[in-house]
């Protein structure tokens, strides 16, 4: 039977840190929905994440990681506009697409030699990031539905499948705005949270290094 912790108990990273080094899995709650996630390094375990979701390799994960810098070491090209897109946004909502460096010891699905990134807001997640490294990650959820807002939804989805959950309380629904940097032209994949026109221009230097577009000014917003 899966282990139940509050997002507040003093022992939640600790025990997190150990499940996820076992190559087993855990749900957390992020600052958007919950998200189920494995040590991206370990290969048996991205594996049973990826079984979990029941969608296919064709639906590679995501990496969260703990800070900007550790970026160099995963993705093999980091333009401006990618960079840009991270002084304006991490930690926050935008996940940036890039080519990966070659031949990491992970497997992902079928990321065709790219890797998904993202440095999220929540301290809980940061922490247990610090401990692990680079975390694998999708929404709890299985091909078809909702992504989880409560960690009882992402237990009616993931069941035994997940070895922890960690109840961090109700989020607040949305997903991250997934940007295409592997090309000379910025593709924003998915809109989410933060709105495309805010993202492509922040890429193209439409705004000053670390700031967002302000919605409906022309000036900009200091981060």
């Amino acid at each position: 039977m899966a282990e139940i912790m509050r997002a507040d108990d003093p022992d939640v990273v600790e025990r997190a840190a150990a499940v996820l080094g076992d190559g087993r899995l855990v749900v957390m709650p992020t600052d958007t929905v919950y998200a189920v996630v494995a040590d991206a390094f370990q290969t048996f375990a991205t594996q049973r994440l990826l079984d979990a979701k029941r969608r296919g390799r064709d639906f590679p994960l995501s990496l969260m990681i703990r800070n900007p810098r550790q970026v160099i070491g995963l993705a093999g090209d980091v333009p401006e506009t990618a960079e840009r897109l991270m002084a304006s946004y991490w930690p926050g909502l935008v996940t940036i697409v890039l080519r990966s460096q070659p031949e990491m010891p992970w497997d992902l699905g079928h990321t065709e030699g790219c890797v998904s990134l993202r440095m999220p807001s929540d301290d809980l997640v940061l922490s247990i990031a610090a401990e692990v490294g680079p975390l694998a990650c999708s929404a709890a959820n299985r091909g078809g539905e909702q992504p989880p807002t409560t960690v009882a939804g992402a237990q009616q989805q993931m069941e035994d499948a997940v070895d922890l959950y960690v109840d961090g309380g109700e989020r607040e629904p949305g997903l991250t705005t997934i940007v295409d940097c592997t090309r000379d032209t910025v593709e924003v994949l998915r809109e989410g949270l933060v709105t495309a026109d805010e993202v492509l221009r922040v890429a193209a230097g439409e705004v000053g290094w670390g700031q967002v577009p302000v919605l409906g000014d022309t000036e900009d917003q200091e981060l």
